[in-house]
């Protein structure tokens, strides 16, 4: 089935201080603030939702289209999402301006600065869900604010169902918009902050929320994920790592196996674990798109962590 997944492609540029920022930092002299940092260690990596979540449901066997908005520099991005076989029919390059791109700078205490420029996210709602042929399901992940509404509404009118991911977007709406937004989605998902953030915006409980869709899906991190739908809960365990390295892009990797499973026709309870196993792979590699996802790894993963097939 061909998925949709509309949001964010950027360039994650991530920098390494090796010392302390509280060493360089007067806390009397804030408001004359002016420091230079020198970075022991910098690397790019592909970063931004939509990326994450179709190299994620790809390497699944899953059948992403990436809508989202490049910039003048986005000709290495467009050609890596060529290169993995995903499918590009959705991603508009806007020539005025950058890619979307963030600049993190990590110290020793895993304190970090980051610097995010929206760029050609700001753009999205230049793209149509209904430009796109042959999609049987969705994903609206962060993306420019007047990009989600629109996709919203298209996937509504075009009656394609989708999961409503606002996750770090969600401060850009208020409670009226999330409500409507909310009411036109198949599947809302979230972690728990995100939850009691939304539960606060919108008034609503997150029984409430649950009834409003199939199924609401709260991830809990290290405690797993919950699922609400059909009237009953699905508490699903994490999986164990080989090892925490980064958690960037976990959320990506779990809505990936989200999508597959949903896809599929599969029931919550092994939706929800093939999400946790994919979650917990990503997290054993730096980035949100350096971990090797393929079906056999996946199912080996599966197999272990739950003594059934995956696939």
């Amino acid at each position: 089935m061909r998925t949709l997944i509309c949001g964010s492609l950027a360039y994650d540029t991530i920098m390494v201080f090796p010392d302390r920022f509280a060493r360089h930092i007067l806390p009397d002299q804030t408001h004359v603030l002016s420091v230079s940092f020198q970075i022991g260690e910098m690397r790019r990596e592909w970063g931004g939702c939509a990326g994450n979540i179709a190299y994620n449901l790809r390497g699944l066997g899953g059948e992403p289209v990436v809508m989202a908005a490049l910039g003048h520099d986005g000709a290495p991005y467009r050609e890596r999402l060529a290169n993995l076989g995903i499918a590009t029919d959705g991603v508009r390059t806007i020539d005025e301006t950058f890619t979307a791109q963030a600049f993190i700078i990590t110290d020793l205490d895993d304190n970090q600065i980051t610097a995010f420029h929206p760029g050609a996210m700001n753009h999205s709602h230049a793209n149509h869900v209904g430009d796109v042929g042959g999609v049987g399901l969705g994903i609206i992940a962060p993306d420019g604010k007047e990009g989600m509404l629109a996709h919203v509404r298209e996937f509504a009118e075009a009656g394609v169902p989708f999961v409503f991911d606002p996750g770090q977007g969600l401060p850009l709406f208020d409670g009226r918009e999330l409500s409507s937004m909310i009411e036109r989605a198949a599947y809302l998902t979230l972690n728990d902050y995100e939850a009691k953030l939304l539960c606060e915006r919108t008034g609503l409980t997150l029984a409430a929320l649950a009834e409003r869709v199939q199924a609401l899906i709260v991830t809990l991190g290290a405690e797993g994920s919950v699922i609400h739908a059909d009237g009953a809960t699905y508490a699903i365990p994490a999986v164990k790592p080989r090892a925490i390295v980064d958690p960037t892009g976990c959320g990506d990797a779990y809505r990936a196996g989200l999508l597959y499973g949903i896809a599929q026709g599969w029931d919550w309870e092994r939706t929800g674990r093939l999400a946790s196993v994919m979650g917990s792979l990503k997290i054993a590699s730096r980035g949100g798109q350096n971990h090797t996802v393929n079906r056999d790894t996946v199912a080996a993963l599966y197999s272990k962590a739950f003594g059934e097939e995956a696939f």
